[in-house]
């Protein structure tokens, strides 16, 4: 079977697009490995404390990387979570003379995508998603360091306090997928049977930009409800993006609230930091085009609808109500939930008194 991206070209084009940062070189840079090891640790017991949630995979492990390192962490995952789609694309192609270019122009997009992505992420937490042989590369938080140093300087942030803010997102993020039994499972069976009814066939995509277009003349944008993805997705996908968006929204909502909470009292810029890296989310020109193309900007509505759904149901019920969420995969709220959290409220406690 003829794999139909060229993952080498990907890898190469994508460290060419995202260039080096000259801070890189900085003499700050050498302090990142020792400051991000503590401060991974500390954010663990503060989020322990604030949510409840504890990892079963043991102590979080914090890796300092360049941009080219985390382009190759995230190719790796990246030919594990589109295997689906590249299986079918694969099993379609007929060697011919024309199979290289082809694999060359899908590992160019790929490529430019991933090296615009790695000039504008500062951390992440590996999902697992890439199987990888050594386990010394799964479970690992990742701090993208020339980044981290550019938007310190730029701003003037605070460095130990940037760092800890930093930490504790990433942190709540492996507690959410780590300290929930179910979470990671759950993530990864939603994200497979997406992609697994993918057809790759050409008259999909022209009926999806003919949809495209109908909504464009009936006033609406078609790629405010997750970008390309979205729009290329039969009903049935849909019907599974809305379970994903639902879950991410509640966990990047989670994220945020649980960062500013557990951070309280040690990090005094805390609220600065959120006001810069919120505009820097939002910036416009060709940036935002592609931000929209990706479904990252629909990712941003994700945070807000999330700590929206967070704080009405505390404001309901308390912690214990909102903790529900944790119990089951069941107890996830849909995106239409989110958006209307009296709903899953609502929902919630039938289920519990009928449960009794």
């Amino acid at each position: 079977m003829t794999d139909p991206i060229s993952w080498d070209l990907a890898e190469r084009i994508a460290v060419r697009v995202a260039g080096r940062e000259p801070f890189a070189d900085s003499y700050h840079y050498a302090s990142l490995e020792p400051d991000f090891a503590e401060f991974t640790a500390e954010a663990e017991e503060l989020v322990a404390a604030e949510t409840g949630l504890r990892s079963l995979s043991g102590p979080a492990r914090a890796r300092v990387t360049d941009r080219a390192g985390w382009i190759r962490a995230n190719l790796a995952s990246f030919r594990r979570l589109l295997k689906p789609i590249t299986e079918k694309l694969g099993e379609r192609m007929t060697p011919g003379p024309l199979t290289p270019i082809a694999r060359s122009i899908t590992g160019a997009e790929v490529g430019g995508l991933l090296g615009w992505m790695a000039t504008r992420v500062l951390g992440q937490y590996d999902l697992l998603i890439a199987e990888h042989e050594q386990p010394e590369e799964q479970d690992l938080v990742y701090y993208v360091g020339p980044n981290i140093i550019s938007l310190e300087k730029r701003y003037g942030f605070p460095p130990r306090e940037f760092r800890l803010w930093l930490a504790l997102h990433e942190v709540t993020h492996r507690a959410q997928f780590t300290g929930v039994p179910w979470m990671r499972t759950h993530f990864l069976s939603l994200v497979d049977q997406s992609l697994s009814s993918v057809d790759p066939d050409p008259k999909r995509f022209l009926d999806a930009l003919r949809r495209s277009v109908e909504q464009i003349r009936a006033g609406q944008n078609p790629l405010d409800e997750g970008g390309l993805v979205a729009l290329i997705a039969s009903p049935d996908q849909q019907a599974v993006l809305r379970q994903i968006q639902g879950m991410m929204s509640l966990l990047e909502g989670h994220g945020d609230i649980t960062m500013n909470r557990a951070g309280a009292g040690l990090i005094p810029s805390g609220d600065r930091f959120q006001r810069v890296l919120h505009e820097r989310r939002r910036q416009g020109g060709p940036a935002r085009i592609v931000q929209r193309l990706l479904g990252i900007e629909a990712k941003l509505l994700q945070y807000e609808l999330g700590e929206r759904f967070i704080e009405a149901v505390e404001a309901e019920g308390g912690r214990p109500l909102f903790d529900e969420v944790w119990v089951a995969p069941e107890n996830l709220p849909t995106l239409a939930e989110i958006r209307e959290p009296e709903t899953w409220m609502s929902r919630v406690r039938a289920e519990t008194a009928a449960a009794q």
